[in-house]
C-alpha cells in the first residue's frame, strides 16, 4: 500500500512540476514579448550611454568617429555585463532558470515603497494587503455560500430558496462593475466612507486608530464583491446540497426517522466535503493574487494593482515573478490535495497506476 501511494504522489508531483516549468517559460516568453522588451532595454541602454558620453567635458576634444568608437565599445560591455549580448534564445533559459529557483532578480521601472528595485521585496510588500482583503472577502463568500445554501437546500421551494434562484443573475457582473456604484453612492453623494486607498492620509499614528481606518477602506471593495458573488455562491451551494439530499441513502435516513440536523452533517456534508475543501483551498491561493481591475478602483496597493502597473510599463520581471510565485502556491497546494485524497480514497490511487 505505502509503495503504490509512494507511486502515485511521486507522479502527481514529476506532472505538477512539469506544468510549473512549462506556465513559467510560456510567462517569460509573453512577459518578454517574445525578446522585444529586451529590444527597448537595450535601445535604451544605447541611448543613455550616449547621451552620457557626448554630454561629458572629458570627451569634447574626440571628434565625432572617436565619440561614436567610445560609444559602441561601452555599450558592448555593458551588454556582456548584463548578458545581453547572448541571443533570447539563451536568455531566456537562464530567465526560467532564475525563475524556478526564486531568483527573481531586479524591476526594471517598479520601486517598492522603500526605494528597492528587488522583485521579491517588490512583491512581499503587497502580497499582505492582497491577502488582507481578498482572503478575508474569500471566506465571507465560502461560508456565506456554505451555510445559506445548507439553510436553503433544507427550505426547497420556500420564498427564500425562490428568491436566492431570483438574484442570481445579479452575480453576472463582476464586483468592480459594482464598486462604481457603491464609490457613487456612499463616497461621493453620501461621503460616509472614503473613495479608495488603503490608509487615512496622513494615516493614523496609533495601531488601533490604524487599523480602524484599514477596516473602513475595506468597506466598499468588500461589498462589491459580497454584492456580485453571493448570489451565485448560495445558488450554487443550494443546488449542490440538493443534488446529494435526493441520494438514496439520505432518503433512507428520512426513512428511520433520523434528527435533520444528524442528516445534514452526517448524510450531506460530510460527503461533500472533498470538493468543498478542494473549492476552498484553491479560491484561498486564488485569492492571494488579488483582483486586477478591482484594486485599480479602489486604489488598493496589493498583487492586483501591482500586476496591472508592471503590465502597463512592460516589467517583465515583476510580472515572472509574480505568475511563478502564483504557480508554485497553486502547485503546491493541488499537491497537499492529491496527497491527502490519495489517503482518504484508495480508488483515486487505484485509478492513479
Amino acid at each position: 500500500m505505502i509503495p503504490k501511494l509512494a507511486i502515485y504522489v511521486v507522479k502527481r508531483g514529476i506532472i505538477l512540476l512539469l506544468t510549473v516549468v512549462i506556465a513559467t517559460y510560456m510567462t517569460i516568453i509573453v512577459a518578454n514579448m517574445g525578446g522585444y522588451v529586451d529590444e527597448i532595454i537595450k535601445s535604451d541602454l544605447y541611448l543613455s550611454i550616449s547621451q552620457n558620453i557626448r554630454q561629458n567635458p572629458a570627451y569634447k576634444a574626440l571628434n565625432e568617429t572617436q565619440i561614436r568608437w567610445l560609444i559602441n565599445a561601452t555599450y558592448t560591455n555593458e551588454l556582456k555585463k548584463i548578458g545581453f549580448d547572448k541571443p533570447f534564445i539563451y536568455r531566456s533559459v537562464l530567465y526560467l532558470r532564475d525563475a524556478l529557483t526564486l531568483s527573481l532578480g531586479r524591476a526594471l521601472f517598479i520601486s517598492s515603497d522603500s526605494g528597492s528595485k528587488s522583485v521579491r521585496i517588490i512583491i512581499l510588500e503587497r502580497l499582505p494587503n492582497t491577502i488582507l482583503l481578498f482572503t478575508t472577502t474569500q471566506l465571507l463568500l465560502f461560508f456565506i455560500g456554505l451555510f445559506a445554501g445548507l439553510f436553503l437546500a433544507r427550505r426547497y421551494g420556500s420564498l427564500l430558496d425562490r428568491l436566492s434562484v431570483l438574484f442570481a443573475p445579479l452575480s453576472s457582473m463582476p464586483g468592480w462593475f459594482y464598486g462604481i456604484f457603491l464609490i457613487l453612492l456612499f463616497a461621493s453623494f453620501l461621503r460616509l466612507l472614503p473613495y479608495g486607498g488603503m490608509v487615512d492620509v496622513p494615516p493614523p499614528t496609533d495601531k488601533f486608530s490604524y487599523a480602524l481606518s484599514v477596516l473602513k477602506h475595506m468597506i466598499l471593495p468588500v461589498m462589491s464583491w459580497l454584492v456580485a458573488y453571493v448570489p451565485i455562491n448560495v445558488y450554487v451551494r443550494r443546488t449542490f446540497f440538493l443534488m446529494f439530499s435526493s441520494e438514496d441513502y439520505v432518503e433512507l435516513a428520512k426513512a428511520k426517522g433520523l434528527p435533520e440536523s444528524l442528516i445534514q452533517r452526517k448524510y450531506i456534508l460530510r460527503p461533500t466535503l472533498p470538493p468543498i475543501i478542494t473549492d476552498f483551498s484553491l479560491t484561498l491561493i486564488g485569492s492571494w493574487m488579488g483582483a486586477i481591475i478591482t484594486e485599480t478602483i479602489f486604489n488598493w496597493p496589493g498583487i492586483g494593482s501591482l500586476f496591472y502597473m508592471a503590465s502597463v510599463m512592460f516589467d517583465s520581471p515583476v510580472l515572472v515573478g509574480l505568475v511563478v510565485i502564483y504557480a508554485y502556491l497553486l502547485a503546491l497546494t493541488v499537491f497537499a490535495l492529491e496527497f491527502i485524497y490519495a489517503i482518504l480514497d484508495p480508488r483515486i490511487r487505484a485509478g492513479g497506476m
